[in-house]
């Protein structure tokens, strides 16, 4: 599936001058819309506004992106929204059921596949999936497990994981043993994800660009684990570290950590890692 040729346009998106400034500041703020029915059995979805505001910026109409943590498919929506073309990989068959009929009820544009299966099989899956002609990728966005966070107790605060599991709904991806969320040790699991991220280099367009976001995460220990930076410092072995953007919610409730004799903040930003293949 050869997807790009000599007529191919040479912009990185379709932007004017006053969007591309506007899209260019390092820190934003993006306050998501409620998640339907749907949406909400999975824990920890990232919203289709913030796959929007990159998708537009990294692509032009009509190219193709792969979120290979896929979850329920808020990338294949902002791409149908968006007019691209998506493929969505996801381990859980009851998030990528979901996803599936999230993209059918969504108004929109493009051919968009979700692929149940382990994303850390690589670009050998698209290819046994696409019998030996996979798209070339014009862009990655994903958001993968922020190691094992779900899973860590919070404390008696009241909690979004808390009010999850008093209404019966799902605290954690899975207990599959290939759930990337499930590795108890923190190297294992940086590894990993780079490792599922690398897995599809040859797929991704020479210069095309890939936004990893993830969250820095306090450990019950007391310490930081910076998963952002962590992942930012491994991938860049592979693809080229170009920049970040900070995604900060200021609607999110504040809770009374470590009052009053130790210093625990309430983290309300996501980091979203830029890197890009080399041309």
């Amino acid at each position: 599936m050869n997807n790009h040729d000599e007529s191919r346009s040479k912009r990185l998106n379709e932007l004017n001058g006053k969007e591309w400034v506007k899209a260019t500041k390092s820190w934003f703020v993006l306050n998501p819309k409620a998640r339907n029915s749907k949406q909400v059995q999975h824990p920890g979805k990232f919203p289709e506004e913030l796959v929007e505001r990159f998708v537009r910026f990294f692509t032009n109409s009509g190219e193709w992106v792969l979120d290979p943590f896929a979850g329920v498919g808020s990338t294949a929506v902002a791409c149908k929204t968006l007019g691209r073309n998506s493929v969505s990989i996801e381990l859980v068959p009851k998030f990528a059921r979901i996803a599936k009929e999230q993209i059918t009820k969504h108004e929109g544009h493009g051919d968009h596949k979700v692929i149940l299966d382990d994303a850390m099989k690589g670009a050998p899956l698209l290819r046994n999936h696409f019998d030996g002609d996979s798209p070339t990728f014009d862009y990655l966005i994903t958001s993968p497990p922020y190691w094992n966070m779900l899973r860590k107790s919070r404390g008696n605060n009241v909690t979004t994981q808390k009010e999850r599991r008093e209404e019966g709904l799902k605290e954690y991806y899975s207990d599959l043993d290939v759930d990337i969320g499930n590795i108890e040790s923190y190297n294992d699991y940086l590894q990993a994800v780079t490792k599922t991220i690398e897995g599809y280099y040859e797929l991704m367009r020479d210069g095309s660009y890939l936004t990893i976001i993830a969250q820095n995460m306090r450990d019950t220990d007391g310490d930081l684990k910076a998963i952002a930076w962590d992942l930012a410092r491994f991938l860049s072995k592979t693809y080229d570290l170009k920049q970040e953007q900070i995604w900060c919610q200021d609607n999110k409730r504040l809770g009374c950590w470590g009052f009053p004799t130790t210093y625990v903040s309430n983290t309300h930003h996501h980091y979203c890692i830029i890197l890009r293949k080399p041309k």
